[in-house]
């Protein structure tokens, strides 16, 4: 473990004290638990956009998509429990 020295506003600080004390812990671990937390949001947040840009860059090269009409009646069916078929993609016209 290492340590690093963060400057904290006078006002940040005694926020920090009294939200760890409402939460039943220490200032220093609930720093480490906010920052934490900060940092999974963020890794979740890149994971997400590379996974939407992976989709993205496959509809473009394939020119296929289906129409969010189409996947909202299936998704829809799906979750209240109807058997449905899954709509196929489909070059779109322009």
């Amino acid at each position: 473990m290492s340590t690093t020295t963060i400057r904290l506003p006078e006002a940040l600080k005694a926020r920090i004290a009294a939200a760890a004390k409402r939460a039943g812990t220490t200032p220093h671990g609930f720093i480490l638990e906010a920052i934490a937390e900060k940092t999974d949001q963020e890794e979740r947040r890149a994971d997400f956009d590379r996974v939407a840009e992976d989709r993205y860059a496959r509809i473009v090269a394939s020119g296929k998509t289906i129409p969010w009409e189409e996947m909202r009646s299936y998704l829809e069916d799906r979750l209240a429990g109807r058997k449905t078929r899954r709509p196929s993609a489909r070059k779109l016209a322009r």
